[in-house]
């Protein structure tokens, strides 16, 4: 394939994958099963697949923050509850002594309080392994992913992460974006980050010069030049350089449909 075919042909070869590996865990005879979060950088393309409450998030240059991800959360997700009562399963929260429900939505059979995943064999067949796929295109400015499991999220908002880690290098932000959740509510779930730069190679900064005996006169000079500038052609200059293009986005949880 060529590129451009290449790209296109990614969210249905990510469907395909994802049922797949489901499949593969049905022939081992594993029960338990995974929430996943896929992606894959070409240039200025990215591609996500994903189910469960694992998130991918996109911070532009701009500061302006993408979610690109959807969470299956029967908490949180209308859609998808209303899929799995639809398909016969039941949603409700777990029963203690007493008729008392406390905890999250789940899904019964299997009490499992997501309505996507891969591996769960022990659940009905309305947890389906069928992802969520989204590809954007960046602007040549660039961006960062960050990619993480739901301990992150249980902690932070995708502002916050984002936000936090500005300014450090992709190793170092992981770590703090981690922190920063463990740091809010502590080690309750798993709490694991990735963050990858997607960096044009002129953004790499060369080394500072010695600074030069400044001219007062021509510094003036400089200012009145630029003061004559108006400010909306150069926020209209800024914002273009950070647009973030959809090129795919499909969530459907029928194989039919994908």
């Amino acid at each position: 394939l060529g590129r451009d075919e290449w790209l296109q042909a990614l969210p249905r070869a990510l469907v395909a994958g994802f049922v797949k590996t489901d499949k593969e865990f049905q022939s081992r005879g594993e029960t338990s099963g995974t929430t996943a979060t896929f992606v894959i950088v070409d240039r200025w393309t990215v591609t996500v697949a994903s189910v469960g409450d694992s998130r991918c998030i996109l911070d532009t240059q701009g500061g302006a923050v993408t979610t690109l991800t959807v969470d299956h959360r029967l908490e949180e997700n209308i859609e998808e509850r209303e899929r799995v009562t639809a398909s016969g399963g039941e949603v409700g929260r777990l029963s203690i002594v007493g008729g008392a429900e406390i905890g999250p939505l789940r899904c019964w059979p299997g009490g499992l309080c997501l309505s996507r995943s891969i591996g769960d064999m022990d659940v009905g067949e309305f947890i389906v392994p069928i992802p969520y796929v989204k590809q954007v295109k960046l602007s040549k400015a660039g961006g960062r992913l960050i990619v993480a499991s739901d301990g992150i999220w249980d902690a932070v908002s995708s502002e916050m992460a984002a936000k936090s880690c500005r300014g450090l290098p992709a190793e170092l932000a992981a770590m703090q974006v981690v922190k920063e959740a463990l740091r809010t509510r502590g080690l309750k779930d798993d709490t694991t980050c990735i963050v990858v730069d997607i960096i044009p190679p002129d953004n790499e900064l060369p080394p500072t010069p010695p600074p030069k005996k400044r001219n007062k006169l021509r510094d003036l000079f400089l200012f009145r030049n630029r003061s004559r500038d108006p400010a909306g052609k150069l926020s209209k200059k800024l914002s273009a350089v950070n647009i973030v293009e959809e090129l795919f986005e499909e969530g459907s949880a029928m194989l039919a449909e994908r």
